[in-house]
């Protein structure tokens, strides 16, 4: 059952991702939209709660509880950023809005960029884990609590791979080519940044809690 729900909160992300935009951009219901996207963290709310009741119940904590703590970890960490940056590409495509900005690629611009996103990515594992170490808590003493902790282990892994690749750039930036044009300013520089054309329109509306600010977090999605 617990996967099957996880499954169900990954395809209702999207299905609410995708109404709420198209309700702000095409249906010019701003107010409606920002009810239907602000409905986003309800999924992780669900899903927390069917796993405790899950484990109350007497079932024996396995890995399909530990991918859950994990899902939940990733989608609050990740959750806003991939809104924004899907965001930034609908207002483009449907409502006039700027083209989205690359992400820099060479430098101290590029470097900042990489550990941004590696934070998300240490906060997503780092939520996991405690999400976890709660669950190992509430199991108790007496309960199997080994696939638990191994997912707390996998948290950590992911956490030195991002601190790798972040450092990587650091330590060794890439250097831009000879003759390369200059690129637009990105994440990492002072230059100029692209927005959702509905939050540069409706600065105050509350969906932009979940995708204002678009033009600092248009990166990659590793």
């Amino acid at each position: 059952m617990i996967v099957t729900l996880i499954v169900v909160c990954e395809v209702a992300f999207w299905v609410l991702l995708a109404a709420g935009l198209s309700l702000r951009y095409l249906a010019r219901k701003p107010r409606l939209g920002a009810g239907v996207l602000l409905c986003e963290p309800l999924l992780e709310v669900v899903l927390l709660v069917v796993t405790a009741i899950d484990l109350k119940n007497g079932a024996e904590p396995d890995w399909k509880h530990g991918l859950a703590a994990v899902y939940i970890g990733f989608s609050i960490a990740l959750g806003p950023a991939t809104i924004r940056w899907v965001d930034a590409r609908f207002a483009h495509r449907f409502a006039g809005g700027p083209p989205p900005v690359k992400p820099p690629r060479y430098g101290r611009a590029r470097a900042l960029h990489e550990w941004r996103t590696a934070a998300r990515w240490i906060l997503a594992a780092g939520i996991a884990i405690a999400l976890l170490q709660g669950a190992v808590w509430y199991v108790g003493g007496d309960g199997d609590t080994e696939s638990l902790r191994a997912w707390q282990v996998r948290m950590l892994f992911v956490i030195g791979i991002n601190v790798v690749i972040a450092g990587s750039y650091t330590l060794f930036p890439k250097q831009r080519p000879a003759g390369d044009r200059d690129e637009p300013g990105g994440r990492g520089g002072g230059g100029g940044r692209a927005g959702s054309a509905f939050a540069a329109r409706h600065p105050k509306d509350v969906a932009d809690r979940l995708v204002g600010r678009t033009g600092q977090d248009e990166e990659q999605i590793r």
